[in-house]
């Protein structure tokens, strides 16, 4: 089945970018640790990895996507290529006064974006300079995604997901420079890391740049224009960006209220990129798929098609988050001991990382829903709703995040567990709010096979989870900081090993998923055609 290999293709690279994250996390937290070097470095970081995650991981295509898709099926590739040379323009233009217009602007800005860091004036300073240097990624991931979103329109998806490993090699190549010469925690680390964020981000745009010239679509420069198409564009745009981020959005307002408390942009952090890994893999996925897929369908007025696709993709990121979310909850406090506790990531940090990793383990499944249904209002040009739903979350989100912060600091509990209570309760939100829509315009139902799967999928995860809890009393000595490298990772390996034999193991007896069904799913010899054009 297409949509399979086309869902196969992007989370297996995104599998590579995200286990090179890990690695690049790894150097990270054993570089910076979690002081103020790390706050810094996490705030500069902030706003170009915002951006990459809403435009390069499929927010941006939930307006450009169909309106190039349309204009490619029904005018031909010159007029998509000219629509897509104006998209060019006007966003290259708003990107450079933007850019220019922050980073001039950065040491009043850094009172927005950090305002707990304003009583310590090193950490502070440091913030505006990092920010600065790393601003720029900023462009490059938004003209990355308008070649993505070209390529995804295409049926082109490998280079695209594959652009983020280029980010990873390259920090962890700075990290490993940075490590050999002794430049350890302090300043100066936290500089060659915002370096290399810009560095990387030209990289990326060079390789989409090649990437869409191969493909027949090098898009050449243009005075920037407001055609007709750039309106619809921009009228479809904002609101698609905003809501297909509400939960990157989410996660920066809570990492502002995170910033009162000591260390605790740093704890968020990690624990984010813990739980980013099967949210990245399958979210991403079926974000940049399954919208190209749908619109085409329509395009066809193909309702039952485009219903089999929001049905198949929910099973898609069932099988996949909800045993991933149990594990990440139940395995918190041994993946944090055994990835990030070395150097300047000491035992002290891993309680709290560890209760915001569970914690945001619980919202995976709701996170990656809403990248299942999003694109049922993206590819009908509805931008609006989910806007609308966008707004209630982000209300919710900034109303307990900040009273649970000032509760949890009064009663002595960790203050930054409040934030990630919030953005799992906004998320879970968001995607109930984002079903009962589609279900009253009769847009979205839950077919026969989805009924029958999703309470076995739900069953064996947590059969799953009782099973590595059982057994991870026994296996603790083996997690313990003190023992090797080789030993750490040999048991959580092992933990992981079993937790996938239990789950895929039921997975079988209850006929869920084969094996034979497995290898016919992401087999490349589909009994589906390509389209001209390579439209597939």
């Amino acid at each position: 089945m297409k949509l399979y290999r086309a869902f196969a293709t992007v989370s297996g690279l995104t599998m590579v970018s995200r286990v090179l994250g890990f690695g690049r996390d790894i150097l990270i937290a054993r570089v910076l640790g979690t002081g103020a070097a790390a706050d810094a470095f996490v705030v500069a970081f902030q706003f170009p990895n915002l951006f990459r995650r809403l435009f390069a991981e499929g927010a941006f295509n939930s307006a450009f996507v169909p309106l190039f898709t349309d204009k490619l099926t029904r005018d031909g590739r010159g007029a998509a290529r000219a629509f897509a040379e104006d998209a060019l323009a006007g966003l290259l233009f708003i990107l450079l006064l933007l850019s220019a217009a922050a980073i001039a602007a950065m040491p009043w800005l850094m009172y927005v974006i950090a305002p707990g860091f304003s009583g310590a004036a090193d950490k502070f300073d440091l913030s505006i300079v990092m920010t600065q240097i790393t601003f720029p990624y900023l462009t490059c991931m938004s003209l990355v995604a308008l070649l993505s979103g070209i390529l995804n329109a295409l049926g082109r998806f490998s280079a695209a997901a594959a652009a983020p490993i280029l980010l990873n090699l390259i920090l962890i190549l700075v990290l490993l420079a940075a490590q050999s010469l002794g430049i350890t925690g302090g300043r100066d680390a936290g500089l060659l890391l915002a370096w290399g964020v810009a560095v990387a981000g030209f990289a990326q745009l060079f390789m989409l740049a090649i990437a869409a010239y191969r493909a027949g679509m090098g898009l050449g420069f243009r005075r920037p224009r407001l055609t007709p198409d750039i309106r619809r564009l921009v009228s479809l745009g904002i609101p698609g960006v905003i809501s297909g981020g509400i939960t990157q959005i989410n996660l920066l307002i809570g990492g502002i209220i995170a910033s009162y408390q000591d260390g605790a942009r740093a704890f968020l952090y990690y624990a984010d990129r813990l739980y980013q890994l099967p949210l990245g893999v399958v979210g991403v996925a079926i974000g940049v798929v399954l919208l190209p897929d749908l619109v085409r369908h329509l395009a066809r007025r193909d309702e039952g098609a485009a219903l089999d696709a929001q049905n198949r993709s929910l099973e898609f990121a069932s099988l996949l988050t909800v045993p991933s979310a149990v594990a990440l909850a139940v395995l918190a406090e041994p993946l944090i001991t055994v990835l990030f506790q070395r150097g300047a990531f000491t035992a002290a940090d891993v309680a709290p990382t560890a209760s915001a990793l569970a914690i945001f383990a619980a919202g995976l499944p709701a996170f990656v829903i809403q990248k299942v249904f999003q694109p049922g209002y993206f590819a009908r040009q509805d931008t609006k709703t989910p806007l609308r739903l966008a707004a209630i979350n982000f209300a919710i989100n900034v109303a307990v995040s900040l009273a649970l912060f000032v509760v949890f600091s009064r009663i002595g509990v960790m203050p930054h567990l409040g934030i990630a209570i919030a953005t799992t309760l906004a998320g879970w939100v968001n995607a109930i709010m984002l079903w009962r829509g589609l279900m009253v315009r009769g847009h979205f139902s839950f077919d026969a096979r989805l009924v029958r799967t999703l309470p076995l999928i739900l069953l064996a995860s947590v059969v799953m989870g009782a099973v590595l809890w059982a057994i991870l009393p026994f296996v603790r000595g083996f997690l313990h900081a003190d023992q090797s490298v080789v030993v750490k990772i040999g048991a959580l390996g092992g933990l992981i090993g079993i937790g996938l034999v239990v789950f895929f193991g039921l997975m079988q007896i209850t006929g869920v998923l084969s094996v034979a069904q497995l290898r016919r799913l992401l087999s490349r010899r589909s009994r589906s055609k390509t389209p001209p054009d390579g439209v597939a």
